[in-house]
Formats: structure tokens, C-alpha cells, sequence
């Protein structure tokens, strides 16, 4: 009765919803009249007009809202329904109340009558929530009903196209928003009015009218299955009923072969008659004894109809999913509390923090102040310092005496290399002599930065004496530098004398060459002189002295001078 009801009042808050003009959620108590005694009249509930004026009483100035309504309608009409009512007749009712203030007036491919057929089945479907709406997975379940009985494919990226562009907001179709979108053919593309027609027709016989199967007989007999009935009329209209077939968990169904012409035969048993029905092939009078068999399986079983129970479970479904979401949120809102106060805490550690960095920077400025104290301190002793590296440099010029026999060869950069480390060595051994001065100062540079400081001091030391080595070589460089020149200068001088020696030679030969022949024009003379005089040889007063007699008679100096002559000759020898 629960669910009847609930069927019951979806259908009553459309026509009630079309009374209220305003929109103000009241109607007056006049129309609800009259909306009451039409609900008894198509319910077949007994009207008690004394019980509306009873209870409204307090209303007479002003319009009845939906929730006053209710406790009457629930008490006076929807708690004295039976099911045996037609229920098409009463979703008509309703449907005329409010089918001209709400269908578009946009043209569509549907009939009215096919638009009140979806708009019983949105009833159906809808959540029991109001105001009424379709949800999506509800809309999927209805359009690929339509779509396999009018034949075609379903086109699951189209749906979820328009999945996508829906209205967030709404969470669902209206009635009327449901017709539109099956009125304009936006799921049923290349499919004439009929077939849509026959579809929704189909559609609403299962849904609505509980039609399991339906079947013509070879007696011209239209047959309807629906659960706990099958119904058998003239025609497929289903205007002239000839009779029922009533099925209770006693009946059973039976194939039977063909026979006296008649094929495709199946028997149906129930308690007191047997009924010989004849599909129109094999394949139809399979489905039917399958269809036939599941239904009295469900009577057995107590179970609602198939399609029923599917909208139940897709309910249920929903509201476990609901129920989800709802303790999801409550979990979410858990946790934004909990964050919130970490937020808090997070907070509170912030402003410690705060507090503990201004005290930091009060230590550091103290740190600073004793920083500076500490270089004016270190100040006087590098001043010390100062005055120890002088003498630690007249020292260095001291030893440098000792690092001259390493720069000999100062144009082989990795023996000088060696060479300075040796001096330097040395250079370290005599520091050694001045270890009390270094453990004075030692003593007076407590903390690790002094010792760094000595250290660095040392390395400077050591730079500079470096580079007063570095000076020297660049002396001695620059004497080999002059050496050199000189050099040059001497070897210019050699090859002015060697050229100078070339052309004495040359005149030499010259000279020679002039003595040969004035010795040949003096032999030629002598032999004239010979061949004329004989052997006579004028006698004439001569030198004191010796003389050297040559081929060609007394030398024209003596023995002395050509002794000097000869050294005077080897002298220059040697110096060239």
C-alpha cells in the first residue's frame, strides 16, 4: 500500500502543483474542492465534502498550502484506496490539470497521448523526492528502452555527450523537461513518428501496465501477459477483452507439438481449465512459454515484476550511494574541522616562532657587538703581527742568499718550481728558530678564528717570500737578459771581423797572386840577367846585421821582425 501511495501522490503533486498560480506553494480551498471530489471519483473513494469544510476550517480567509493539504488527503482519500481503480483513468485526470500550463509549445515528434504516456512513466521513475526529477542513470534505463524497441543501437557517446553539457545544478529532468527531450527526437534520429509512437507504447505497457508479453491467437485473439494475468482481447487496441487467464504458483506451461494444422502450440495448466495457445512462430512461442514460466517462478517466489524490481534495486542503489556521499561529506567535514585546528596549532607555532626568531635576533645583535669587540682586539694584535712579519721578511732577505744556487736555470719553470720549494723548506727551518715567538702569540689567539688568522698570516709570509724570489729572478733575468745582448753584440763584432778576416784574405790572395807574378817577371828578369851576366853578382854594401837570404836573394826584413810579425798574427788568430 506504502508504494501505491507514493505512486499515487507523484500523479496528485503535478495537478496540484498546476493549481498554484502564483507559485506561492498555496492553492484555494475552492479548487481543492474540487481537485478532491475528482480524486474520489476516478479513486472510487467514498467524498465526505463535511470532512474538507471540517477540516480547513481555520483556512476559510486565505488559500491552503501543500503541507495542510496532506493530512486530509492522506486520511480522507489515499488511506481508503483499493486497487481497483483504473489507474490510467486517474494519471489522466491529473495529466489534464497540468498538461496546458506546462508542455512546450515547441513542435514536437510526439502525440499529446504519447506525451502523457512519458509523463506517467517519468511518475514511475522518478525519485521520491520532490519537486519531481529523473536522474540521470533513470534517463540512460528509458532511452535505451526506446531505443531497443524501436529497434536501432544505442548510441552510449551520444549519452554521454549529453551527460556532459547537464545541468549540475538540477541534479535531474522535470516531467516536462523528459518529453522535450524524447519529443525532439534528439535520441531517436532517422526514426519516423510511428515507430517512436509504437515505442513508447511498448515502454509504457511493460512499465506501467505490467505487460510481460503480448501475442496474437490463431482465434484472432490479442493475448497480454502481465503478473499474476493474461489477458486476451479482439484486437491489439485492447479495447474488447474476451477474457483472463488467472495465473496463481499452481499453473504450469507446456510445449506441445503441431498438430491438425495448427502449429507452434503451448499449453497453459491452471487449477480448473487448460488453455491451447498458438504463437505466430518458434521463435515467439519460445518467449512465450519463457515469459509465462518466469512469471509463475516469481509467483512462487512472492516477487514483483521484473521491471519493478529493477527500479527498486536502481533506488536502493542510489540510496546507498547517497548514503555514501553523505558519510563522505561528514568525513570531509571531520577533517576540515581537524584542520582547521592543526590550522590553529599551526597557528599558535607560527607566533612561537615569531617570538623565538625576535629573540634570536636580539642574541644576534649581541653576537655582533661582541664580534666587533673581538676585531678591535684582533686589530692591536695583527698590529703585533705586523711588526713580527717585518722581521720574519728581513729574515727571508737574509736567506734569500741561499736561494741563489736554485736560480741558475730560470728558464725551466718546473726546476725553479722545485727550487723555491726547497728555499722554502729552508725557509721553514729557519722559522723553527722563532718557535718562542710563535708560542707567545699562540697563547695570546684563543679561539679556532685566531689560529686561522696565524695561518693565514704564514701563507702570506710565504707569498711574499715568493714573490721577493720571484723579484730576484726577475733580476737575474734581467741580467742574463743583458748578457745577452752583449753576446749578441760580441757575435756581431766576431762576424765584422770574420768578414773583416775574409777580406784580408782575399786581399791576401790578391797580394799573393801580385807577388807571384812579380816573382815570375823577377825570375824572367834574373834568367835575362843570368843568360846575359852569367853568374856575376853585383857585390854591395850590406846591413851590420844578418840577414835571411831567400830564393830570390837577401830578405827584406830581418829575423826579429818576422818573429814579431809571426805573433802579431797568431794573436789575432786567437782573438778571432
Amino acid at each position: 500500500m506504502g508504494s501505491l501511495k507514493d505512486e499515487l501522490l507523484k500523479a496528485i503533486w503535478h495537478a496540484f502543483t498546476a493549481l498554484d498560480q502564483d507559485h506561492s506553494g498555496k492553492v484555494s480551498k475552492s479548487q481543492l474542492k474540487v481537485l478532491s471530489h475528482n480524486l474520489c471519483t476516478v479513486l472510487k473513494v467514498p467524498h465526505d465534502p463535511v470532512a474538507l469544510e471540517e477540516h480547513f476550517r481555520d483556512d476559510d480567509e486565505g488559500p491552503v498550502s501543500n503541507q495542510g493539504y496532506m493530512p486530509y488527503l492522506n486520511r480522507f482519500i489515499l488511506e481508503k484506496v483499493q486497487d481497483n481503480f483504473d489507474k490510467i483513468e486517474f494519471n489522466r485526470m491529473c495529466w489534464t490539470l497540468c498538461v496546458k500550463k506546462n508542455l512546450t509549445k515547441n513542435p514536437l515528434l510526439i502525440t499529446e497521448e504519447d506525451a502523457f504516456k512519458v509523463w506517467v512513466i517519468f511518475n514511475f521513475l522518478s525519485e521520491d523526492k520532490y519537486p519531481l526529477i529523473i536522474v540521470s542513470e533513470e534517463i540512460e534505463y528509458l532511452l535505451k528502452k526506446l531505443t531497443e524497441a524501436m529497434g536501432g543501437g544505442w548510441q552510449q557517446e551520444q549519452f554521454e555527450h549529453y551527460k556532459i553539457n547537464f545541468d549540475d545544478s538540477k541534479n535531474g529532468l522535470s516531467a516536462w523537461e523528459l518529453i522535450e527531450l524524447i519529443g525532439n527526437g534528439q535520441f531517436s534520429k532517422g526514426m519516423d513518428r510511428q515507430t517512436v509512437s509504437m515505442a513508447i507504447n511498448e515502454v509504457f505497457n511493460e512499465l506501467i501496465l505490467d505487460v510481460l508479453k503480448q501475442t496474437e491467437n490463431w482465434t484472432e485473439r490479442w493475448f497480454v501477459l502481465k503478473p499474476n494475468i493474461i489477458s486476451y482481447y479482439v484486437s491489439e487496441d485492447l479495447k474488447d477483452k474476451k477474457g483472463d487467464i488467472l495465473l496463481d504458483e499452481n499453473c504450469c506451461v507446456e510445449s506441445l507439438p503441431d498438430k491438425d494444422g495448427k502449429k507452434c502450440l503451448f499449453l497453459v495448466k491452471c487449477f480448473d481449465k487448460t488453455f491451447e495457445i498458438s504463437a505466430s512462430d518458434k521463435k515467439k512461442k519460445q518467449e512465450w512459454i519463457q515469459a509465462i514460466h518466469s512469471t509463475i517462478h516469481l509467483l512462487k517466489l512472492g516477487s514483483p515484476p521484473p521491471h519493478k524490481e529493477a527500479r527498486q534495486r536502481r533506488k536502493e542503489l542510489r540510496k546507498k550511494q547517497l548514503a555514501e556521499q553523505e558519510e563522505l561529506e561528514r568525513q570531509m567535514k571531520e577533517l576540515q574541522v581537524a584542520n582547521e585546528s592543526k590550522q590553529q596549532e599551526l597557528e599558535a607555532v607560527r607566533k612561537k616562532l615569531e617570538e623565538a626568531a625576535s629573540r634570536a635576533a636580539e642574541e644576534e645583535k649581541k653576537r655582533l657587538q661582541t664580534q666587533v669587540e673581538l676585531q678591535a682586539r684582533f686589530s692591536t694584535e695583527l698590529e703585533r703581527e705586523k711588526l713580527i712579519r717585518q722581521q720574519m721578511e728581513e729574515q727571508v732577505a737574509q736567506k734569500s742568499s741561499e736561494l741563489e744556487q736554485y736560480l741558475q736555470r730560470v728558464r725551466e719553470l718546473e726546476d725553479m718550481y722545485l727550487k723555491l720549494q726547497e728555499a722554502l723548506e729552508d725557509e721553514r727551518q729557519a722559522r723553527q728558530d722563532e718557535e718562542t715567538v710563535r708560542k707567545l702569540q699562540a697563547r695570546l689567539l684563543e679561539e679556532e678564528s685566531s689560529k686561522r688568522a696565524e695561518l693565514e698570516k704564514w701563507h702570506l709570509e710565504q707569498q711574499q717570500a715568493i714573490q721577493t724570489t720571484e723579484a730576484e729572478k726577475q733580476e737575474l733575468e734581467n741580467q742574463r737578459v743583458l748578457k745577452e745582448q752583449a753576446l749578441q753584440e760580441a757575435m756581431e763584432q766576431l762576424e765584422q771581423l770574420e768578414l773583416e778576416r775574409k777580406q784580408a784574405l782575399e786581399q791576401y790572395e790578391e797580394v799573393k797572386k801580385k807577388l807571384e807574378m812579380a816573382a815570375d817577371k823577377t825570375k824572367s828578369w834574373k834568367d835575362k840577367v843570368a843568360h846575359h851576366e852569367g853568374l856575376i853578382r853585383l857585390i854591395e854594401p850590406g846591413s851590420k846585421n844578418p840577414h835571411l837570404i831567400t830564393n830570390w836573394g837577401p830578405a827584406a826584413f830581418t829575423e826579429a821582425e818576422l818573429e814579431e810579425r809571426e805573433k802579431n798574427w797568431k794573436e789575432k788568430k786567437t782573438t778571432e
